[in-house]
């Protein structure tokens, strides 16, 4: 049998209220305790006594009347009334009236009551239970220990789509699904056994009614004891908090949309980052298809239609990229279709429910089969618009997801699209700009390499990573007479245009030197005046462009003769070379470092090397050596073990040396050029020093008609003849000392005439009336090239020509 207790703050329970008996006369018949401690009436003096004379104020009688009156009426009464206390005063007193039979024709009416204040407490306390059960619009269920439900409110009802009379009785688990269902039964059973209370924890509640729609709600619970502290139950308050769950979650997806969008500067990755947001947070398939100029970093149409690319999927849906357009495809909407007004028109569609499959072939214009397999039911389009320009559009589908899209999922996708669109607009900007710096710098740079019989050449250019934008590293292969070549590699200090123009100028300026058959380290003191320059003159133009500044630039010059076998460097600010001899033995010769280009009036030194035959040369930039993983010492190290290999071809050493050395994306391009030196055989060199008298032209054509006969090369003894005879000449007239005579034979007929006179022949055009001055201009007719070149005892005056 279960007890229950009396609450203390009940006002009419037995051991607080005050208690009379009244007869049907209205003669106060009996008189609890409670009552004497209220009124002060002993019971004595009013046992017997009418009501009206020893309780009621004569000021008082008509309002008891008409209560009197009221009870007789209804059997019963409620009210609070004015009672005269024993000293005189009126007390308030909340008096419940019943009326009681004995079994007799006359009745008796017992009274109970409490101070008014207590009576009226206590009914607001009962008002505000009741409005809680049948007004409020938060949720409350009372529950026996069992977990069986007592009794739930309106608004817990109106959730379950039951009455409240329905749920008496029952368990969660016979409302919302197993897995919420346990979730709540364990939150309450903790109260139960622990008494804590459980404040506003948020939870998933699916209903077994509708269970493709999630709910969420706040649980408040606390545990139900009564006055002596036996457990009754326990009471959960539940709020619906569905939509500020959703708010809180669309808030959190913006601020992670904000982080996760565009990341990098590249019009693809920011596609597929976009997609990565949406699905599966917001849809269960995303596509993103920019218009085909935006995906290469062109300008689109201002109209904003044309072919777009499937540029990003993302799907969580088994088989949903096969039934769609490919990645990379090109797709063309018509101007009628839902993506084609999108793009027209900029403006967002949202199809929530899409009912037949005539529905689905007029929003997917994808492949209508396989995509009506996959069971699409809502669907949207978003455009890519920024800066005034439409970019492309993405499209939302839910297929497993059984809710619809609504209202405020078109607004919060068009939160992404907006953002997405202008980091997609920022990065097909600095594609077009990058990829116009590219450009430069690839066509400043050297194309196809020339065949030379002074070395077999090797080279890996590698731009610097996206982060870092172009840069001014270079280097050049530059034919020079006597089959001769000048190797080059530099680097202008600073990336960007700035540092590629510089670049330009400074390899013209480079190969205008080398035509003048320099020195090396002549043509780095001529370099370092262009540097100055050059710095001295984007100083002045720094107002306009504040950060394009080339503070100096470092460059390593060598020039290599096949003949002697003699390689003469020079460098600015530069690492040496490697040299790597036919044993496979490496070193770095210690070359005098020079100062860098742009310092201005400090001299250069230079150095001569003998290679043997077959001997590699290795010029690089410090991107190669400079890397954040390793150590200048330890990238040597590396390099000479790669450089080292024996019988690898030198297209495959240059690109086997990068890839050992480099990141994935270098911090700083990188220039590396090989040069596998070569010897022109004795047989292929003639040489003849010749007195300086009249004879000397006669003698010089007999040698070399001797001597291109032995060659094979009958041809070109007429021509030659021509050549030798206008050079040996000149020398005889002009120089007044010996002269030497030099034919070699390689993928060209060169000649060579050397005398020790420091004067340049010129080129004329003679007049008419001139006896002089057309041999030189014949001789630049018949042959390839000519030029002069100066040594420290004269000069040579050279030409080429074709073999036949």
């Amino acid at each position: 049998m279960t007890r229950f207790h009396e609450s203390p703050e009940d006002p009419f329970s037995v051991g607080n209220s005050a208690s009379a008996v009244l007869d049907h006369r209205g003669t106060v018949v009996g008189w609890g305790d409670r009552a004497e401690a209220l009124l002060g009436h002993r019971g004595a003096d009013v046992l017997g006594r009418p009501a009206l004379d020893v309780l009621v104020d004569p000021a008082d009688r008509e309002r008891i009347t008409a209560a009197t009156a009221a009870c007789l009426r209804a059997s019963g009464w409620f009210g609070v009334v004015p009672v005269r206390h024993r000293d005189g005063r009126r007390v308030t007193v909340g008096v419940r009236a019943r009326r009681v039979t004995r079994g007799g024709p006359d009745c008796e009416w017992f009274l109970v009551g409490a101070p008014a204040q207590d009576v009226i407490q206590w009914e607001t306390d009962r008002s505000v239970l009741d409005g809680l059960f049948r007004r409020a619009p938060i949720g409350l269920s009372v529950h026996a220990p069992d977990l069986s439900i007592l009794r739930v409110n309106r608004a817990v009802a109106r959730i379950g789509g039951i009455t409240t009379e329905q749920a008496r009785g029952r368990t969660t688990g016979d409302f919302i699904v197993a897995a919420d269902t346990e979730t709540v039964e364990r939150g309450l059973r903790h109260v139960l056994d622990t008494g804590h209370p459980m404040i506003f924890t948020e939870q998933p509640c699916r209903l077994l009614s509708d269970p493709s729609r999630i709910r969420y709600v706040a649980v408040s619970a606390f545990r139900m004891e009564d006055s002596a502290g036996e457990i009754l139950g326990v009471t959960q308050l539940v709020e619906d908090v569905t939509e500020r769950e959703r708010a809180r979650l669309r808030l959190a997806l913006l601020n992670e949309a904000g982080a996760r969008i565009g990341t990098t500067l590249d019009v693809t990755t920011t596609a597929h980052e976009l997609a990565d947001v949406l699905v599966p947070e917001l849809a269960d398939c995303a596509t993103v298809d920019l218009l085909d100029p935006v995906s290469r970093g062109e300008e689109p149409s201002q109209d904003g239609f044309g072919p777009v690319r499937r540029t990003a999927i993302r799907t969580d849906t088994p088989g949903a990229e096969e039934a769609l357009h490919p990645l990379g495809g090109l797709i063309s909407f018509a101007p009628e279709t839902p993506q084609g007004r999108c793009l027209a028109e900029q403006t967002p569609i949202l199809v929530p429910e899409l009912r037949t499959p005539e529905d689905l072939d007029v929003v997917a214009q994808e492949r209508a089969e396989r995509a009506r397999s996959l069971g699409p039911h809502s669907v949207m389009m978003l455009p890519l618009a920024a800066r005034g320009l439409v970019l492309g559009l993405v499209t939302l589908w839910r297929s497993r997801s059984p809710e619809p899209f609504e209202e405020d999922d078109l607004t919060l996708a068009g939160e992404f699209a907006a953002r997405a669109a202008v980091c997609i607009d920022n990065a097909r900007r600095y594609t077009r700009q990058h990829h116009a710096a590219l450009s430069l710098q690839v066509r400043l740079l050297p194309g196809e390499l020339p065949e030379l019989p002074a070395a077999e050449i090797a080279h890996q250019y590698i731009p610097a990573g996206a982060v870092e934008g172009v840069g001014g590293d270079w280097f050049d292969v530059i034919p020079l007479s006597g089959a001769r070549v000048a190797l080059v590699v530099g680097d202008v200090i600073g990336h960007g245009l700035d540092a590629a123009a510089t670049m330009g100028r400074l390899r013209t300026a480079v190969h205008t030197l080398a035509e003048l058959d320099l020195d090396p380290d002549e043509v780095l003191s001529h370099l370092d005046d262009l540097v100055h320059g050059l710095a001295a003159e984007q100083e002045h133009n720094s107002r306009d462009f504040p950060l394009d500044q080339v503070t100096g630039a470092s460059c390593l010059y060598a020039v290599y003769d096949p003949v002697s076998r003699c390689c003469s460097l020079a460098r600015a600010g530069h690492p040496p070379p490697a040299v790597v001899t036919p044993d496979g033995k490496v070193s770095f010769p210690d070359l005098p470092a020079g100062p860098p280009l742009g310092l201005g009036g400090l001299p250069f030194e230079a150095t001569e090397l003998e290679l043997p035959e077959g001997s590699l040369l290795a010029l690089f930039t410090n991107g190669l050596i400079q890397i954040p993983a390793l150590d200048v010492d330890a990238a040597l190290d590396r390099l000479s073990q790669e450089l080292a290999r024996p019988g690898c071809r030198l297209d495959e050493l240059a690109k086997a040396v990068v890839d050992a050395l480099l990141p994935a994306e270098p911090g700083d391009d990188v220039a590396l050029l090989l040069a596998r030196t070569r010897m022109l055989p004795e047989h292929c060199v003639a040489t003849w020093t010749l007195p300086a008298d009249p004879r000397a032209a006669g003698r010089a054509r007999t040698l070399m008609a001797d001597q291109l006969s032995a060659w094979g090369l009958d041809e070109l003894v007429f021509t030659t003849e021509l050549i030798v005879s206008e050079l040996v000449t000149n020398a005889y007239r002009y120089a007044g000392g010996p002269v030497t005579l030099r034919l070699i034979r390689g993928p060209r007929l060169i000649c060579e005439v050397s005398d020790t006179s420091s004067t340049a022949p010129h080129l004329r055009r003679a007049r008419s009336t001139d006896e002089g001055g057309r041999g030189l201009f014949l001789v630049a007719q018949i042959t390839e090239r000519w030029g002069t070149r100066y040594g420290r005892e004269g000069k040579t005056v050279w030409t080429e020509q074709l073999l036949p």
